[in-house]
């Protein structure tokens, strides 16, 4: 099975601004991060068990680190507080699944394709879907 670990940057996206209205982004933060072209970092480690997702842009950076299957949290830029826990597919997928204080659900998929990262954004109460390509780099 191939791992996630790596860098990537990232390459297009699919449905991204639709996906961001589901959820409630409003329009100019929707746009400005729908034009953004992050880097991701994802790292492993393997003493302590602990995954790290970074997602670099020129306007801020934010860190995940984690332990799959147990709960952790993250602050969207929004203010917004998710409560989100990882598992691991058979294939080698991440998922992390997310809900809001409000009790809206996402989940995120990072699925290793060749050399690049798909990540899968859903949101569970619309059904909306997005996509995000990250070709890995050195």
């Amino acid at each position: 099975m191939a791992s996630l670990v790596g860098n990537y940057q990232h390459e297009r996206n699919e449905n991204l601004d639709e996906y961001f209205k589901a959820v409630g982004v409003p329009y100019i933060p929707r746009k400005m991060m729908g034009m953004t072209s992050p880097r991701l970092e994802i790292q492993k480690n393997d003493e302590e068990d602990k995954w790290t997702i970074r997602t670099i842009t020129m306007m801020r950076t934010s860190e995940l680190v984690f332990k799959i299957g147990e709960e952790f949290e993250e602050t969207m830029a929004s203010g917004v507080v998710l409560k989100n826990v990882a598992s691991l597919e058979e294939d080698g997928s991440l998922v992390i699944h997310s809900t809001a204080q409000d009790d809206t659900k996402v989940t995120r998929k990072y699925e290793l394709k060749e050399d690049q990262i798909i990540l899968t954004m859903t949101h569970e109460q619309s059904g909306q879907v997005a996509k995000r390509y990250f070709k890995k780099i050195p």
